[in-house]
């Protein structure tokens, strides 16, 4: 089967996933004299660093989705598929996917990264990801269900499990979250739930590493953790989690903490496409590129974002896999996509490091810019700042501004529905 998509006579290049980097590289193509085919498995772009707020009822799953169809209103050359793609027919230029066979003149994979539970089965099988709308919602779903469910239990033990949360990764997804639900602890579930004691309720925080939020500077890090053990959490650092059955975390430092929910923010693993040679994937499962983002051993086929794999002498095991990287990947490509349809070299890729943030619950922050670095309320709005003005769409910023002015002077969250 052939999928339906007009030829134009213009070299038609397929992007595969809309996050930052596809969703960048569309945008400046369609400025471009190229038949651009984007294609991802759901019909909108997701604001992926506030997926913790729709998790903790912070903000509408709408405010952080966008209708890819939208943004390219009277973009003739955008044609925007939903469809899951299964594998890459290099010999023949083509994708297969849900819909049909598509022809490519180039390919870009953009396809980010899913949750990386290192082989750890029963962990996959009960652990709760967040990397998606609808995860972030099955993870809200959770939580609040627990709760309602430890109402009416008579058996303390499980109340416990159920009202205890466990989350693994200190890295700025498990440093966010576990200062949001701190917050939640703190000022909305008690009013929710007066039945409960909520002084039996722990919130664990568990990093591998000798200290959370690794990859920004010490002092953020040290901070960052005196925020969140002020608001109650508990931060465990050099520990993993060995098991997980449902019921009960247990701990490399032979601890078990018994709990419900364990919350998965500890890696993420490229979201690799069949059908590439397999000398293609490296570290991470990612996808080996040369410095312009080729797919090593091919001539048409590029990858950008989480899940390329971009090795130089300042990051020998590839480029940090967030939002800014993806950006400038796209960037630098679409420049080069021009460059090829007028046979000059392409370029290579270098990173610009603009500085990492993270939030770490209400009036706290923590922010490593290249040339100055502080931590605090001064932080939060920063790092407020910086979000709403990522956000796609006039409308859906001024709808996350009302929710976090709602959220700030009222000390609720009003979206609490399962």
């Amino acid at each position: 089967m052939v999928a339906n998509i007009p030829y134009t006579g213009q070299k038609r290049i397929i992007i595969v996933g809309s996050g930052f980097a596809g969703l960048k590289l569309a945008k400046k193509l369609s400025r471009q004299n190229f038949q651009i085919v984007l294609i991802d498995r759901f019909n909108y772009h997701q604001f992926q660093p506030l997926f913790y707020q729709v998790a903790t009822s912070g903000i509408e799953p709408s405010s952080i989705s966008f209708p890819l169809r939208k943004i390219f209103h009277h973009k003739k050359s955008i044609h925007i598929r939903m469809a899951e793609v299964f594998s890459v027919d290099s010999e023949n230029n083509q994708i297969i996917t849900s819909i049909g066979n598509i022809d490519y003149d180039y390919l870009v994979i953009a396809t980010g990264a899913d949750t990386n539970y290192f082989g750890q089965e029963n962990i996959s099988k009960n652990a709760i990801p967040m990397k998606s709308v609808p995860e972030a919602l099955g993870l809200r779903n959770t939580l609040l269900q627990n709760y309602e469910a430890a109402l009416s239990t008579c058996d303390q033990q499980q109340q416990i499990r159920l009202m205890n949360i466990v989350i693994v990764g200190g890295g700025p997804t498990g440093v966010e979250l576990s200062g949001a639900i701190a917050e939640m602890k703190r000022y909305v579930l008690p009013k929710d739930f007066p039945e409960l004691d909520f002084s039996k309720m722990s919130i664990f925080l568990v990093e591998a590493a000798p200290r959370i939020l690794a990859n920004m500077s010490e002092k953020s890090s040290k901070e960052s953790q005196k925020y969140l053990q002020a608001d109650g959490v508990t931060v465990l650092t050099g520990v993993q989690v060995t098991d997980f059955d449902g019921e009960n975390v247990q701990l490399s430092n032979g601890k078990e903490i018994p709990a419900y929910s364990l919350i998965w923010a500890a890696g993420i693993k490229g979201n690799i496409l069949e059908g590439l040679d397999k000398a293609t994937t490296g570290r991470g499962n990612r996808i080996i590129v040369d410095s312009s983002n080729l797919v090593k051993g091919y001539t048409n086929i590029f990858a950008i974002g989480d899940v390329a794999l971009l090795m130089d002498e300042q990051y020998p095991k590839g480029h940090p896999q967030v939002a800014q990287v993806a950006i400038q990947q796209a960037k630098l490509l679409a420049e080069n996509f021009v460059n090829l349809s007028k046979n000059k070299p392409l370029l290579p890729f270098h990173y610009h490091d603009l500085g990492t943030l993270a939030t770490v619950g209400r009036n706290n922050a923590v922010v490593d810019l290249p040339y100055v670095r502080f931590q605090g309320t001064l932080a939060w709005f920063v790092w407020m700042f910086i979000h709403l003005m990522a956000i796609l769409g006039v409308k859906n910023k001024l709808l996350i501004f009302i929710n976090w002015a709602w959220n700030y002077f009222t000390y609720d969250q009003s979206l609490r529905l399962i």
